[in-house]
């Protein structure tokens, strides 16, 4: 965690909130590994959404600070190994979040400004229950129940048809003369309140493991590789979403929902159509009055627009479809006792204080700690250890401390002394001086560097993370164990351990089929996609959605060696211009990644890196007659909106430029076009209008 973990949103400057935003990612992938992956949390709901609230708030007021493994980007995990693989035909993304009204009414704003309506034009949307239990896929062809797949990482889930069989709520056939040939029915694995505790009951009785929640009892009972324990626990299903289909049985999301229905799938009863703001908002509080009451659990309302033309239109943004919104019920408080305070130390140095609580329920969840940001923020809310503190979870990840009770103050409570050295190198930790506003940063950060364990820890699990390398069975405690031993002090050396006969195989706990294991999961990591290869660097700022786009505009591992150094030469370079060229790369992501390859020491480690893999280009994202293509968008578009155009041409493939230069190949060109359309006479790259570019990419 980074220092600024407490600070008030709107007094973070754009260093905290990078650093916050970096801090958020990391923890955030680590509790939905632990929620997704292992179906055991080790946080609340409430605490999990206070985490992404916080996320989306920072990303919010910094917009150009969006990570590329930003939890708004990211999708669950990746499938678990001892499941077979379904690679799913269309993504299963995941929804942004919301947590006021006002946010509700910004969605819907959001949404008559992408598509040119006017302020009161109506927008029809379905708002239904969030169902918290585990996203599925179910693939019918001819009718007929063949593949079941788990969310995963979005692009490839688990296989489970045979366990998907067990369950009573889902069809293994459909005989309704209107199912289409081809039709995946998405929806969410649940367990009632009421089954739960029978099964939970059964289990303790039986001496077997008991789930902490109906979700992770859900979760765990389909992703079982027995099938028949899966089909003696009491799973049930809702259906409100698609994948691939060869037909769809209406245009509008509501009327999918019917034929669901008539199909033979559970819906839920409680979806309304609302045409308005203030109607969404009241489905919303009914639906929450009658939470308790339902029988099973949600944690909040999901709003979608209706007609599936404008959901087209609309499309997404990384992770999640502009046309959703899933507004997250209100956060819950409770007061404990802080014991202790506890300094964590990120890869980046960055030295965060955590609480440490006597255990409290909030919310039917047991929290433990909570963050405090940073010390700027211990000292502004006056936090002592010993206080009795407020304690909220607010929808994400860990918990916040709003404050102390006063009159509950021990009298021997002292003020919190942040320390100045690294708890664990001994380095002199520092408060570094922003160059450009003159203003201390907020973050406290080992001087230790490369010599500190913490760092060098935590960049080597995060380059060996499921985003990045993902090798399997090299996890934290390997990570942690090969280091304390010497066998691995940077990447590069992950692959070279088995040429340099390192006797894994002699350690407590392995022996030669484990080692063996792990040799060949690493060699299975010697050809990987360049956008994981880039973002496994563990650059500042250079998230997956980042490093996507680096990925597509350098093509090459070299190249992007070779022009990062250019444009390490001045920001008049060239190279350097073409970095900030690209849509999406600003200032702050710019010159993060041009420090990180005017070090030595990095360049080092990236060239012998390229001596063990092979970083593989990436494949364009469609083919079109603009594939691969730099294309720039000027003046006023009368069809479209400029962000629905840009959105338009990164799906069929190209790549979306700021500026024009030599290397652009199209510039769109509407009226009042103005020094872009110099710029391109200048260096000679064709100009077209809005029409023809409708005409060129098949209308």
């Amino acid at each position: 965690m980074t220092a600024v973990a407490n600070r008030p949103v709107e007094k973070l400057n754009a260093k905290e909130a990078a650093d916050e935003l970096r801090r958020l990612a990391t923890e955030i992938a680590h509790h939905d590994e632990r929620y997704h992956g292992q179906d055991a949390p080790e946080i609340s709901d409430a605490d999990y959404d206070a985490l992404r609230l916080r996320n989306e708030a920072i990303e919010k007021r910094f917009p150009e600070l969006v990570r590329e493994d930003s939890p708004s980007r990211r999708v669950g995990v990746a499938p678990q190994a001892k499941f077979g693989k379904i690679r799913h035909r269309v993504p299963m993304l995941s929804l942004g979040n919301g947590f006021s009204e006002e946010d509700v009414r910004e969605f819907l704003g959001r949404i008559r400004r992408f598509l040119n309506l006017g302020a009161d034009a109506p927008v029809e949307l379905l708002a239904e229950p969030k169902i918290d239990g585990l996203s599925l896929s179910l693939r019918y062809e001819k009718g007929k129940l063949v593949q079941g797949a788990t969310r995963g990482d979005g692009a490839e889930g688990e296989n489970v048809t045979a366990n998907v069989r067990t369950v009573k709520d889902i069809p293994n056939a459909v005989d309704a003369k209107d199912f289409p040939d081809v039709f995946e029915v998405r929806g969410e694995i649940y367990m009632t309140h009421k089954d739960f505790a029978k099964m939970n009951e059964k289990q303790a009785q039986a001496g077997e493991k008991v789930f902490a929640n109906p979700r992770n009892a859900a979760a765990g009972s389909l992703r079982q590789l027995d099938p028949s324990i899966t089909a003696s626990r009491p799973l049930r299903f809702f259906a409100y979403a698609w994948g691939e289909v060869s037909k769809l049985p209406a245009d509008t999301q509501w009327g999918v929902i019917q034929a669901f229905k008539r199909w033979g799938f559970p819906v839920n009863p409680l979806s309304k159509l609302c045409t308005s703001a203030d109607e969404l908002l009241a489905q919303y509080h009914k639906i929450e009055s009658e939470r308790a009451l339902l029988g099973y659990d949600i944690d909040g309302v999901v709003y979608k627009v209706n007609r599936l033309d404008w959901q087209e239109r609309l499309g997404f943004v990384s992770r999640a479809p502009r046309w959703g919104l899933a507004h997250k019920f209100t956060a819950e408080k409770a007061m404990t006792i802080l014991e202790g305070i506890d300094i964590q130390v990120g890869r980046t140095g960055a030295m965060t204080p955590v609480a440490r609580l006597k255990p409290v329920t909030v919310g039917g969840v047991v929290v433990s700690n909570a963050t405090l940001h940073n010390e700027d923020e211990i000292g502004r809310k006056d936090i002592r250890i010993g206080d009795m503190v407020i304690v909220q979870r607010a929808g994400d990840v860990i918990p916040q401390i709003l404050g102390f009770v006063p009159e509950k103050r021990p009298k021997d409570a002292k003020p919190y002394k942040f320390p100045e050295t690294c708890p664990v190198c001994g380095s002199h930790a520092v408060r570094e001086v922003n160059e450009k506003t003159g203003k201390v940063d907020a973050v406290r950060r080992c001087t230790g560097g490369l010599i500190c364990a913490a760092q060098r820890a935590e960049r080597l699990k995060h380059f060996v993370s499921r985003n990045a390398f993902d090798i399997e069975g090299m996890g934290d405690k390997v990570i942690e164990e090969f280091l304390e031993l010497g066998f691995i002090s940077s990447p590069p050396d992950i692959f070279t351990l088995e040429k340099r006969k390192v006797k894994v195989d002699e350690l407590e706990g392995w022996g030669e089929t484990s080692a063996r294991n792990l040799f060949a999961a690493i060699n299975d990591r010697r050809s990987i996609p360049l956008d994981r290869f880039i973002y496994a660097l563990g650059i500042r700022h250079i998230g997956e959605t980042n490093a996507r786009l680096l990925a597509r505009a350098y093509g090459s591992a070299d190249a992007l060696r070779d022009a990062m150094r250019a444009a390490g030469k001045g920001k008049e370079e060239e190279a350097h211009q073409e970095l900030m060229s690209h849509d999406g790369i600003g200032p702050i992501v710019a010159e993060a990644i041009v420090d990180f390859f005017s070090e030595k020491h990095n360049v080092e480690v990236f060239d012998k890196l390229l001596q063990q893999v092979e970083a593989t280009p990436l494949e364009a994202v469609r083919q079109s007659p603009v594939s691969g293509k730099t294309v720039v968008f000027t003046g006023a578009l009368e069809k479209m909106t400029r962000d629905e155009a840009k959105a338009m041409a990164e799906r069929l493939g190209a790549k979306v430029a700021g500026s024009v230069s030599k290397k652009t190949d199209l510039l769109i060109a509407g009226p009042g076009a103005g020094s872009k359309l110099k710029d391109a006479q200048k260096h000679g790259v064709e100009v077209i209008d809005e029409a023809e570019w409708f005409r060129r990419v098949g209308g």
